[in-house]
């Protein structure tokens, strides 16, 4: 089988810079979405791939492996210089080679397969709604407007060490994977994007651009990128060299295939310590993710409800496996049924969300103004009666 591709990626129509990158090095393609402000995402998202893409070619690793280097070099990056630091990045990539892609995945941008009229999501959404949906707090519906969507809890770049998804997806001729960033995602609803990858059969090229034209048309409120790979009948194209222009060897190192029972003792000794070595990696990375998390946490601020009254919070509002994330920085004598009163606080019991503690601050500043003013509006409106 071989694989057409086509890609396109835009800034869409409200941020400043793209953040989103991708990487096309038959048979590796990816895509990643950086985070942490427009500088810090842009080189998050460029340090990552071309990390993968250089450890790919040189045919170091495994394709998880190579993404776990990905994670440090953006760590380490994020770590070492003040004008990026925080920032992280999500990256969904596959190696396809015959008949079988191998897919690793960390954050929000996701994988889907078309196949025989049917559209699939193969990626899991690393976020906290997705959590919440999955641990029945919250229904889909709620998630898609849920106030902290774009919470992600998982990322490269935030810690030493990272969990990373794996799967092997089967490909039949037909098929179509879509590799793409949230921006489209959070724009076009799934029944929208399975009739525009059914209406451009055949065209890869022209199915990315659609997609692309579609977000933007819905509000392109974020950076979109869209890669669509079909699979076609047929051998690989050859290179100039006249061998076959799909790295055969890097893509069975990437896929990391299982040993065989003809393996010598010494390399099965071998493979067990790695395996082990692996496992005790994600304890500490299970560990490390924690300690992370905390931090992040600790990070954030907004203003909600406490005891009937308006109050700062630190951390988000939500629980995890039923341990609130958050907890009451500060409660104000200001009535939180007198602020939701107001229109333009109904939503205050869901949290009012802040960028620091000073900003929080300044909102709760706010409210206490609004209820002067709509105080005042009353007992002039019931003077002039």
């Amino acid at each position: 089988m071989r694989i057409e591709s086509g890609v396109a990626t835009d800034v869409g129509r409200v941020r400043e810079g793209n953040e989103d990158a991708f990487a096309i090095e038959p048979p590796l393609y990816a895509v990643a979405d950086g985070m942490g402000g427009h500088r810090g995402g842009e080189v998050a998202s460029q340090l990552a791939l071309q990390t993968v893409v250089e450890r790919f070619r040189a045919h170091q690793g495994s394709l998880a492996e190579q993404v776990q280097a990905a994670n440090r070099a953006v760590y380490e990056r994020s770590a070492s210089d003040r004008k990026v630091t925080g920032m992280g990045t999500t990256l969904t990539a596959a190696v396809v080679s015959g008949d079988r892609a191998h897919l690793v995945h960390v954050g929000d941008s996701r994988a889907y397969l078309l196949r025989a009229g049917a559209l699939r999501q193969l990626t899991d959404d690393h976020t906290l709604v997705n959590r919440m949906v999955k641990a029945g707090e919250i229904s889909a519906r709620e998630a898609a407007v849920h106030p902290h969507r774009n919470v992600i809890l998982r990322a490269l770049g935030q810690d030493p060490d990272v969990a990373i998804d794996e799967q092997d997806v089967g490909l039949i001729e037909g098929d179509r994977l879509l590799l793409c960033s949230d921006g489209l995602t959070v724009m076009v609803p799934e029944d929208q994007l399975q009739a525009i990858l059914e209406a451009t059969a055949g065209a890869p090229q022209e199915a990315a651009e659609r997609l692309v034209r579609a977000a933007n048309g819905a509000g392109g409120i974020d950076n979109i990128t869209v890669l669509v790979l079909d699979v076609l009948e047929g051998e690989p194209p050859l290179a100039d060299d006249g061998t076959p222009a799909v790295d055969e060897e890097a893509a069975a190192a990437a896929m990391g295939p299982p040993p065989s029972a003809e393996e010598p003792a010494s390399l099965r000794s071998r493979r067990w310590f790695r395996w082990t070595a692996i496992a005790l990696g994600v304890v500490l990375a299970l560990a490390v993710g924690l300690a992370g998390l905390r931090t992040w946490l600790d990070s954030q601020w907004y203003v909600g409800v406490s005891n009937g009254h308006v109050a700062i919070f630190q951390g988000i509002p939500a629980d995890l496996f039923g341990f609130e994330l958050s907890h009451v920085a500060e409660e104000t004598d200001i009535p939180a049924a007198e602020a939701m009163a107001l229109p333009v606080y109904a939503e205050l019991a869901k949290g009012i969300n802040a960028n620091s503690r000073e900003d929080a601050a300044a909102r709760v500043e706010q409210i206490r103004k609004d209820l002067r003013t709509a105080q005042h509006q009353r007992q002039a409106t019931g003077a002039g009666s």
